[in-house]
């Protein structure tokens, strides 16, 4: 695979988060309901000043909310009225339900004015005409957010050459990090710089689920976040669909069937193993709230991310190796997008909101740490250095907008966003980097094939299925379902894209 292009550093930075900054005008586009931050109707101002819109922005986060949640809101809302003649109601779908809960809003066409999207949902809501094409409106509306973000990052949000969201710049491509509570490292001697593959870390968790004793779970696993990036060798073409994919290092760029491959097959088992052994709780399958410790976890992470995790877990110190990348796909970029209702009144306002968070720092800050003075404060008069003073700010700062004018947390690495983007320039590329799978010919297969996913994903991607007996049965409900005929599609679409 050769290197990605370099991302000169005079751009305006971007990853999977859109920046933000311009005159946008107000808009009278296609209908949909006015919103207030708890009733959708447009809040009006004192006699005689302008109407100000709130727009509905789902967000994905922690839940309950923190008692402090609405205060917080408000100050920012005081904040862009003032800006931008703009206010948000900010609503938070929790880990275990944001799946389900954007479907059911996107399905049931409830308002909304924009809408934290990914790589698993995002192609199939553009194919329902369930977003706008930002295509031009962004140009026009929002050229300091347009030019702001690489048009290669630009380029990744494209389904069928039209852009539907605003891609997020932060670590746009992809980085796996396996992380250690580091009193069990010490305890255990764990060499973690030295395990990079789920054979490698078999032993440790057996070492430390024999000295912490039968109740102690040392891989906790929930519905919605399994055992992350078991399948990043292969590029799922912004399908969010695990069964489908391309080798990322394939020159041929053959489309395959995922569970057949023997690498997975082999991790699958590894997994279910480490589930009977009481390595992984017992209710992964069917627990949908994630603890706020884990002592191993895997994520997509960067240089000093363990910082947020220690304060987020109440957990003194982590530490982290990276096993994998970086790497970009064309999911990787799509991994953290905002997009804009199609039924939204306020696209033009909703455009203007999300620039300003991209070019905002107060107003990224704000929606990434919280109130200040209560779940943060600024350290020695800095405006680029945050303490962290509570660990209940519900919000994924991941999914709100760039991290390059986001304050570092006190701890990091003072040049941890520099990191970030060398991490991006260093990454090499999926041999299908740029394509995107247009699925509209193929929208019945997919929605069945992934129902009868749906059945099994859980139990299979927890380990609480022996997958030699699953995988089987699986795979032949998938292919009547249709999963030959997506993959015939794909290969098609693959074949004539790298003509």
């Amino acid at each position: 695979m050769k290197k990605i292009f370099k991302i000169a550093s005079t751009l305006c930075i971007l990853t999977l988060m859109g920046s933000a900054l311009a005159a946008c005008g107000s808009s009278n586009n296609s209908a949909s309901s006015t919103n207030e931050p708890t009733n959708n109707s447009t809040s009006t101002e004192a006699a005689g000043k302008k109407d100000i819109p709130t727009l509905v922005w789902w967000q994905i986060g922690n839940t309950p909310l923190p008692a402090n949640y609405s205060k917080a809101i408000d100050k920012m809302n005081e904040y862009t009225a003032e800006k931008i003649g703009v206010k948000v109601d900010l609503r938070v779908a929790s880990w275990g339900e944001w799946d389900t809960k954007m479907n059911t809003i996107v399905n049931t066409g409830e308002p909304f004015d924009m809408m934290f999207t990914n790589n698993t949902k995002y192609s199939k809501q553009v194919a329902m005409g369930a977003l706008t094409d930002i295509t031009d409106l962004v140009q026009s509306e929002a050229p300091d957010l347009y030019k702001s973000i690489p048009s290669e990052v630009w380029d990744g949000t494209k389904v069928g050459g039209k852009y539907y969201a605003v891609p997020t710049y932060k670590d746009s491509s992809v980085s796996q990090y396996w992380s250690y509570d580091d009193k069990l490292v010490q305890k255990y001697n764990i060499d973690y710089q030295n395990i990079t593959s789920m054979q490698d870390l078999d032993k440790p968790l057996h070492d430390i689920k024999a000295g912490e004793g039968k109740s102690f779970y040392p891989l906790r696993l929930i519905q919605s976040e399994a055992f992350s990036g078991m399948f990043n060798n292969y590029d799922d073409l912004t399908l969010g669909f695990f069964p489908v994919g391309v080798k990322v290092d394939d020159p041929s760029r053959k489309v395959i069937s995922v569970f057949e491959q023997p690498d997975v097959m082999a991790n699958l088992k590894l997994l279910h193993k480490w589930y009977q052994d009481g390595i992984i709780n017992p209710d992964a399958p069917t627990k949908t709230e994630k603890e706020k410790y884990n002592p191993f976890g895997t994520q997509q992470a960067f240089p000093g991310a363990e910082i947020a995790m220690q304060i987020n877990a109440g957990v003194e110190k982590f530490v982290m190796n990276k096993t994998f990348g970086p790497l970009y796909t064309t999911s990787t970029i799509q991994g953290s997008l905002n997009a804009i209702s199609a039924n939204s009144k306020y696209k033009n306002e909703a455009l203007k909101y999300l620039q300003l968070v991209n070019t905002d720092s107060k107003l990224r800050n704000m929606l990434a740490f919280g109130e200040e003075g209560v779940d943060f404060k600024y350290v020695d008069g800095k405006d680029n250095v945050i303490e962290r003073t509570s660990d209940t700010w519900p919000l994924a700062a991941y999914s709100q907008g760039t991290f390059f004018n986001m304050a570092i947390t006190k701890g990091a690495p003072e040049d941890q966003w520099d990191q970030v983007k060398k991490l991006n320039e260093q990454a090499v590329a999926s041999t299908v980097l740029g394509f995107a799978l247009d699925i509209s010919e193929i929208q019945t297969e997919v929605a069945n094939a992934q129902s009868t996913f749906d059945k099994y994903k859980y139990e299979l991607l927890t380990g609480a299925s022996d997958p030699e007996k699953i995988v089987p049965k699986m795979l032949d409900e998938l292919k009547k379902a249709g999963l030959d005929k997506i993959i015939q599609k794909a290969q098609e679409e693959i074949d004539n894209y790298f003509k």
